[in-house]
């Protein structure tokens, strides 16, 4: 069976850019790496096909070779010899290389980059009212922590004595091994990925280098937050191992309910009962308003439940939008009277005998309709 072409193996068009070729390779050698499918030899077979068509591709005179003249550029006496000299064109070490560290990092769980003895971050999740939403505010928090050992400094080590470099890294908090012809790094087992090791621990926090402790702390709430709103506190989390930088701390937000109003995004809903009279003559009405005031709105004659009323710019201000808001729309909702006196029957009743030729466009229309349905049903049978 003949070779794919290098190009579907990646995935790319021919035209594709070198960021696109690598991207490509990236995505399929994290996917297909074996380290990520142990025992999968299918796997492994793609992984080697992979890297065999990134090494051609990402080098400019392979390529260019490769477009010309196909697979036949790098068979023995073919016309690109002389691009590896006569020996295996491909590096696969050379391939996988550029895009290790990336790989690597996201597999080992996002380590890449970050200082080893950086402590971890924190969640606590705070409830605020829609009003503390809507106005902004601060709320005082008690959050327990790790903090860092008075007695050692942060350093886990007893009084007098220090930590020591890991003599099996050597400092680094990883370690390397070879495996064919790819290399696979992995956290130290011996110092955790601390890069030392303590010999004589520190009594009052077991050598860790933290002991727990509850603060306080004080968080700004911005107006316009929503629900599931992330607020970071840079450096309040985890104390760092051995003088190492604290995490930090994540405030999530979750946003209560409220008797009046209903929110979605930057607005704001309000379901207001009105008398069958108001709806029917027109008025007005006097609706809150979240901000502690209130607002009419005016009911034209003949309103129906369900209909909706604008007011602009009364609704939830927008994060960060320098004065922006949303609008609160007031829904109506015409309530029929219930309890009536016999006085009050007898005026429905004379209201009712009056004729309602074009005052009840709604059940006129409806009934009209129902009225035709069964003329037809009747004509069919």
């Amino acid at each position: 069976m003949g070779k794919r072409d290098y190009y579907d193996v990646l995935g790319c068009n021919k035209g594709a850019s070198p960021a696109e070729i690598k991207a490509a390779y990236r995505r399929l050698a994290k996917e297909l790496h074996p380290d990520c499918n142990p025992g999968d030899h299918g796997c492994e077979a793609k992984f080697k096909e992979v890297n065999e068509a990134y090494d051609v591709l990402k080098d400019d005179q392979k390529r260019a070779a490769y477009d010309r003249f196909g697979h036949a550029a790098f068979e023995q006496g073919g016309m690109g010899n002389g691009f590896h000299g006569g020996g295996n064109p491909f590096d696969f070490a050379g391939s996988f290389a550029d895009v290790f560290e990336d790989i690597f990092g996201e597999m080992m769980g996002g380590q890449r980059g970050r200082k080893q003895n950086r402590g971890g971050d924190l969640r606590y999740n705070l409830s605020i009212s829609l009003e503390e939403a809507f106005n902004g505010s601060k709320a005082e928090i008690r959050v327990p922590s790790a903090v860092a050992c008075e007695a050692c400094n942060g350093s886990g080590a007893e009084k007098g004595t220090s930590a020591e470099t890991c003599p099996t890294c050597g400092g680094h908090g990883k370690v390397r091994a070879s495996q064919g012809f790819f290399t696979i790094e992995r956290t130290c087992p011996q110092c955790q990925g601390r890069g030392k090791i303590v010999r004589k621990p520190c009594k009052s926090c077991g050598g860790a280098g933290h002991v727990q402790k509850e603060r306080t702390l004080v968080v700004d709430i911005p107006p316009g937050v929503e629900e599931g709103t992330r607020i970071r506190l840079s450096g309040e989390g985890q104390a760092g191992f051995g003088g190492g930088p604290n995490g930090d701390l994540y405030v999530f937000l979750s946003v209560g309910q409220h008797p009046i109003f209903q929110r979605d995004g930057h607005d704001l809903y309000c379901r207001v009962p009105v008398s069958f009279v108001t709806a029917a003559l027109g008025g007005a009405v006097e609706v809150p308003t979240l901000d502690g005031g209130k607002t009419q709105v005016k009911i034209a004659e003949g309103t129906q439940t369900g209909r909706q009323f604008r007011v602009r710019g009364k609704g939830m201000p927008v994060l960060r939008g320098n004065g922006l808001a949303g609008d609160l729309f007031v829904e109506i909702f015409v309530e029929t009277p219930c309890k009536l006196s016999k006085e009050q029957k007898e005026l429905l009743r004379q209201f009712e005998g009056c004729g309602h030729s074009g005052c009840q466009p709604e059940c006129e229309g409806f009934f009209s309709k129902v009225k035709a349905f069964w003329e037809g049903s009747a004509t069919k049978h």
